[in-house]
């Protein structure tokens, strides 16, 4: 049965885009990062907030632009949008309801993981008691504003257990468990 995992790049400061979804902070960090390495041979699926999957790209300028992971992922990709595009695009399943997505993902993942991308979307995933783990990956940075690794209007708890704290020279890798 798939899990759902929430990984996510962050800077010391909590913001995993910048200002306008800008995502260039993040391309003098993407060096090499075994946990990454590894966990990208367990992704079964991604399930990808529209403003993720339609937003700016850290691999912009180089061979990896566009693709999952910079390229170094292949699969099933579901974006889960209000409002699906009148021309879909080879490879992607476009969902506007939430369990449906996770449905999806789930099933085309098989025994591996679904990887979610997105703040709102794992918010929501959270909401719905879909999210199993969350992996920080931390980097040093500060960025001063963008969007939040987790933001909930009127706050919100939710408990974790950290399974996983590893570094690498550009970050330090969190992996947690969402508790129930």
């Amino acid at each position: 049965m798939a899990r759902f995992l929430y990984s996510v790049s962050m800077s010391a400061d909590g913001f995993i885009a910048g200002p306008d979804g800008d995502m260039q902070w993040l391309t003098l960090y993407l060096g090499p990062n075994p946990m990454v390495t590894d966990l990208i041979g367990d992704i079964g699926a991604l399930l990808i907030g529209r403003r993720t999957w339609g937003g700016d790209d850290p691999h912009k300028g180089d061979e990896g632009e566009g693709k999952a992971f910079g390229g170094g992922w292949e699969g099933a990709q579901f974006v889960l949008t209000h409002h699906p595009p009148d021309e879909p695009m080879d490879g992607i399943t476009y969902v506007t309801d939430l369990d449906e997505a996770a449905a999806l993902s789930s099933a085309a993942a098989g025994d591996r993981y679904v990887n979610v991308m997105g703040a709102d979307v794992a918010r929501q995933m959270l909401a719905a008691g879909h999210l199993d783990e969350v992996l920080t990956i931390v980097v040093p940075v500060l960025l001063g504003d963008g969007t939040r690794l987790f933001a909930w209007p009127g706050g919100h708890e939710v408990r974790l257990e950290r399974t996983h704290l590893s570094e690498v020279p550009h970050a330090t890798n969190l992996w947690f468990r969402v508790l129930r």
